[in-house]
């Protein structure tokens, strides 16, 4: 029986261990290695679109040098505030247990942008265009990463009765364990065996992560013609679909009784719209090559038609 099982109904068996490999006191997993992926397949699709419109490759990937670490301080951070209680007695497991799945999307993406962005803003360099750019790379590079989530089980999710699931076997695996400790009374297991539950990360994240990404390549860049709010469009939908998601789990923190990630999706869905308000009036510098990618071959803003073209950044 191979790792991934097809058995009735589309219910999916994945029986392979969490763990990869151990390194001293630092433990490999398919979710470290997928987000290393991730951050690789995202930073290069951004970089590529960058010098479509005009910013120098060596310019998106200074970017990419201050925000990829950015993220990942901001990501390990936003866990820790959010579970405290498992780093209290190991604080030195803040640095050491990164690799095993305690990061927080959204404080990645919070992380990553603020630290781009201000790095950007310091250096004076097109804010709207490289927001646009960075947009896409980013929903790639989760959707990447929620592989390494399928295959671990880290999200703790609900039983389905759907026509479609997961079943998580490996002993290590926390969909397992969490299940064999806390069975349904109702539905008892069998030996070694567990429930099929709803592949939310793995699953409709992933697939809800695609389907952004083809539609700010293929519809946002195409339509929108605001420096900006392509970005914005991707904070957007994402904001919307992890607000939906939070339905089918049961592992997130509550404020007042409401899961963290659907209070930060509203928040950022405020954001979002502020932004664009912020960044129709102001967008920053705008590059020759977004001008006639966007607005045709015509002359930049505070240009006539017999003036030299904007400097593109250094």
């Amino acid at each position: 029986m191979g790792a991934f099982t097809f058995i009735p109904l589309l219910v999916i068996k994945i029986t392979l261990d969490p763990v990869m490999a151990e390194f001293g006191p630092f433990t490999l997993t398919w979710h470290g290695l997928f987000t290393a992926v991730g951050i690789l397949g995202g930073v290069s699709l951004s970089v590529w679109l960058a010098k479509k419109d005009g910013i120098p490759a060596e310019v998106a990937q200074e970017i990419a040098l201050v925000g990829v670490p950015s993220a990942i301080v901001g990501a390990r951070l936003f866990f820790v505030f959010e579970h405290w209680d498992r780093f209290g007695d190991d604080p030195l497991k803040i640095v050491t247990g990164i690799t095993e799945g305690g990061i927080t999307l959204y404080g990645g993406l919070l992380g990553g942008v603020l630290g781009g962005l201000i790095y950007s803003l310091w250096h004076r360099w097109p804010i709207g265009i490289g927001l646009d750019a960075a947009a896409p790379g980013l929903i790639l590079g989760q959707g990447l990463g929620r592989i390494g989530d399928l295959i671990n089980g880290e999200h703790l999710a609900d039983k389905t009765s759907l026509p479609w699931g997961v079943k998580y076997l490996h002993p290590d695996s926390p969909q397992y364990v969490w299940w064999v400790n806390h069975p349904d009374p109702d539905h008892p297991l069998k030996p070694l065996d567990t429930y099929a539950v709803h592949p939310v990360a793995g699953g409709y994240e992933l697939l809800g992560d695609f389907v952004i990404l083809a539609i700010l390549l293929f519809v946002s860049r195409r339509f929108i013609r605001v420096p900006g709010w392509v970005f914005c469009s991707y904070v957007a939908m994402y904001g919307i679909l992890r607000f939906c998601l939070s339905y089918f789990r049961f592992d997130e923190q509550t404020l007042g009784g409401v899961p963290v990630p659907q209070l930060t999706s509203g928040i950022l869905l405020g954001v979002a719209v502020i932004a664009a308000g912020i960044l129709y009036r102001k967008p920053g510098p705008i590059t020759r090559e977004y001008a006639e990618r966007v607005w045709g071959d015509l002359p930049l803003p505070g240009e006539d038609e017999n003036s030299e073209p904007a400097p593109t950044p250094a």
